[in-house]
């Protein structure tokens, strides 16, 4: 992808820390507020048993450990030599202060770690966590990934996410005025949405102090209630050229200085029910790439034409 047309979180790395930087998926152990009964026992209604963590490690291992099997599989694709510890599975401030200090901590302190990414809920973010999270961002750099997916209210009822988006915007707030960097996880495609609707959520975070944005396109899995009601009554999915127009919309228009850290996702294929032409990445990006070349050949702009070869 051509990264002149947006600010990739590529791009980003490079100009931060000198060279391709690569995130290892960690699995703290941790569960959610929306899993163990304090709001719900049955989780959002799109989310896996993994807990969006399916291609992290196994909590039965220590971070050290969860840390060089990742560098392994890395290293069998490419000679890197710096990484982001990404706590991805379930709620990763979800857990005592101390618990945490310890695991964010064994993490950092590996040298070649130059960044902490922590996959959280905005209802997990108590006063002592943060400023936890405070002390270790005048260490190396803490970013804190929030799934907000949509602003309306009447989705994030439908979707069972057991948060406001008041609550998403104290949290926010809260790690604005610490200096925290925020990535802020918004899903295209959730049952009901329009896409102005879903355009609507894109202009919020545009107005709000976000660092990075990821865009993900709504996979159906197997074994989730989301899963379950689809196989009974299909609703309606983008096709590979609505979703790849609706992302050129989204990043028109997103600040020039927001991180563009996704615009598709990953399904487990062994989960995925649908949409099935998201599982060949390389294209869907190829896509959108087109999709704003040809936008800006009707804007008389002019870039070289570089499509995704990885």
């Amino acid at each position: 992808m051509n990264d002149a047309r947006y600010y990739s979180l590529n791009t980003y790395l490079r100009q931060t820390f000198g060279e391709k930087v690569y995130r290892l998926s960690l699995n703290g152990g941790m569960t959610c507020p929306n899993r163990d009964g304090s709001i719900d026992t049955r989780g959002c209604i799109f989310c896996s048993a993994g807990g969006s963590g399916d291609f992290a490690a196994s909590p039965q291992q220590s971070v050290t450990e969860q840390i060089a099997q990742a560098k392994l599989l890395l290293l069998e694709k490419t000679n890197c030599r710096k990484y982001i510890a990404y706590f991805q599975a379930y709620t990763n401030t979800y857990a005592p202060v101390g618990v945490l200090r310890a695991l964010y901590t064994e993490a950092l302190a590996q040298p070649d770690i130059v960044a902490l990414s922590i996959a959280t809920r905005c209802d997990c973010l108590p006063p002592e966590v943060l400023d936890l999270l405070a002390e270790l961002n005048t260490i190396k750099p803490v970013w804190v990934e929030l799934g907000l997916q949509t602003i309306h209210e009447h989705t994030l009822h439908l979707i069972r996410s057991g948060f406001s988006l008041a609550q998403y915007e104290q949290a926010v707030s809260a790690l604005h005025a610490r200096g925290i960097k925020v990535i802020t996880h918004l899903i295209l495609g959730l049952p009901g949405e329009t896409t102005e609707d879903m355009r609507a959520s894109v202009r919020y975070l545009a107005a709000h102090p976000v660092f990075g944005v990821k865009l993900q396109l709504l996979h159906v899995l197997k074994g989730t209630d989301l899963g379950t009601h689809y196989k009974t009554n299909p609703f309606p999915l983008f096709t590979l050229e609505e979703y790849c127009d609706l992302i050129a919309d989204c990043l028109a228009l997103l600040p020039p200085e927001m991180v563009i850290h996704r615009l598709t996702g990953d399904g487990p294929r062994r989960l995925l029910l649908a949409p099935l032409w998201s599982t060949d990445k390389k294209r869907v990006l190829n896509t959108i790439n087109r999709q704003l070349v040809q936008r800006d050949l009707w804007q008389g702009k002019y870039y070289r034409n570089e499509e995704t070869h990885g």
